[in-house]
């Protein structure tokens, strides 16, 4: 199972991917984050194997 991390400051667009990746075998969205830092938080807490990031969001990018 391939885990991943979602982080985009849209909460339209967590969720649509969310939905989406989860319908995929072998995927499974282990978490979300609205910033970078709560990305951080998330990537030590969860150890995702891929992180999927807007590149542009408030408190960090």
């Amino acid at each position: 199972m391939i885990k991943i991390l979602i982080v985009d400051d849209s909460p339209v667009i967590r969720i649509a991917l969310k939905n989406a990746l989860n319908r995929v075998d072998g995927f499974e969205v282990i978490g979300t984050a609205s910033n970078g830092e709560e990305a951080i938080k998330e990537n030590i807490l969860k150890s995702p194997d891929i992180i999927i990031m807007d590149i542009s969001m408030p408190v960090m990018d």
